[in-house]
């Protein structure tokens, strides 16, 4: 089997997984809801600072959605030893890391789509600048959080204190990329400024730490 097919492999496990739970997606959806109400109310919708603060809240209510998935996304492996089974598998450590992190692309992305159009309705929002360049910040930014967190997340997963570990490590780490996904995705809304510098730093800070991710997952896999 080729290294793709071993990928495919763990990403079909965890979409049947998860079609038959429907646990993360479902605890994703409530909490970005949650957010996206809560700061519709707090906030003029209709105001012309919605633009200016929409990019933010976005990112922020999927980067804590996405946190509550993905701790239980390595819990399962553990169950009946499964993760144990998966160190003995003739198939590259970094296949399953890119299986898993791909399964939590779409978990999340799944979510972005019902978030969109109530943001959209809730805020009043209408793109002032390129509004097909959404389709590129949306994958970079949504690739940055679920990469890394699907490393750390894998990282502590055998500690005791996994759920509140996460966070610690993955939200100082994602600065750079949130600071980038909030910017352009607020240049693209306004119209103010030139959403391209932040896409390339979306860019370099994904091939970076994509890279990271692949080579070092052996070790945190092996880890005791």
């Amino acid at each position: 089997m080729t290294y793709f097919g071993h990928v495919f492999v763990h990403l079909r496990k965890d979409l049947q997984l998860e079609w038959r739970s429907r646990d993360s997606i479902n605890g994703m959806l409530f909490f970005a809801l949650l957010v996206v109400v809560v700061f519709a109310f707090a906030f003029d919708p209709t105001a012309a600072t919605s633009r200016q603060i929409a990019g933010g809240i976005v990112w922020v209510a999927l980067l804590f959605a996405a946190v509550t998935a993905l701790n239980q996304s390595w819990t399962r492996e553990l169950r009946n030893r499964v993760l144990d089974a998966q160190r003995m598998l003739p198939s590259p450590p970094s296949a399953l890391f890119l299986g898993k992190a791909l399964a939590n692309l779409l978990f999340v992305a799944l979510v972005e789509a019902v978030l969109t159009p109530l943001f959209i309705v809730f805020y009043n929002l209408h793109a002032l600048g390129q509004g097909w360049m959404l389709a590129i910040v949306m994958p970079l930014g949504t690739w940055a959080l679920v990469c890394n967190g699907t490393f750390f997340a894998a990282l502590g997963l055998r500690t005791r204190n996994r759920e509140l570990l996460l966070p610690l490590i993955l939200f100082p780490i994602s600065i750079p990329a949130l600071l980038g996904m909030m910017q352009a995705t607020t240049a693209i809304l306004s119209g103010e400024f030139e959403p391209g510098p932040w896409i390339r730093l979306l860019i370099a800070y994904n091939i970076a730490f994509t890279t990271a991710c692949l080579l070092l997952f052996e070790t945190v896999l092996s880890a005791e």
